[in-house]
């Protein structure tokens, strides 16, 4: 065998060994366990103001049905908490993901973060998560100035296929 001849017999070799292990990606972890740094945003609630205490839900679809109860379309949904005051500071004691059969996924923050006025903060529930189910949902605990707007908590979930798009939104509702 020439010299030639080896070289192109192992660069081959090579070459489909390296694209074998391309295809063979590591699985992704969900990014929506923590898409930023709650710890950033942690802030002591004022003990002298008087605050208005509030608990939101908001209902949200990580897959929805489609063409019959056995199959499932899995979709992303953007989480939004919005402050819409425009100048006081919102506090959000804690946002609690829950499935279709009403167990705790998981606590994004236990500590109260904070919202400035006008700002919004988004959590992303990967399309790739289905943890959540048809019948997913959040519940907001929340506290605001006596004379401040309430947050606006909503959620826009979307996918898409080929050519074919699919979107729609929710808004939470005030509980407590």
């Amino acid at each position: 065998m020439t010299k030639k001849k080896h070289l192109h017999k192992h660069f081959f070799g090579f070459l489909i060994v390296f694209l074998v292990l391309q295809a063979c990606e590591d699985k992704k972890e969900i990014s929506s366990i923590d898409p930023i740094s709650w710890e950033s945003r942690q802030i002591a609630i004022p003990e002298n103001d008087s605050l208005a205490s509030g608990e939101t839900y908001l209902s949200i679809y990580s897959e929805i049905y489609s063409q019959t109860e056995h199959i499932t379309h899995d979709l992303t949904a953007t989480i939004s908490m919005r402050n819409t005051s425009r100048e006081d500071t919102i506090y959000v004691e804690r946002a609690d993901y829950y499935a279709t059969n009403g167990k705790l996924i998981r606590t994004y923050f236990d500590a109260p973060i904070f919202i400035a006025p006008l700002e919004t903060i988004e959590i992303v529930i990967d399309e790739t998560d289905r943890s959540g189910g048809t019948g997913a949902n959040f519940v907001f605990d929340w506290q605001a100035n006596l004379n401040a707007t309430e947050p606006v908590f909503d959620a826009v979930m979307i996918s898409t296929s080929g050519q074919q798009g699919l979107s729609f939104t929710t808004q939470g509702i005030r509980t407590k």
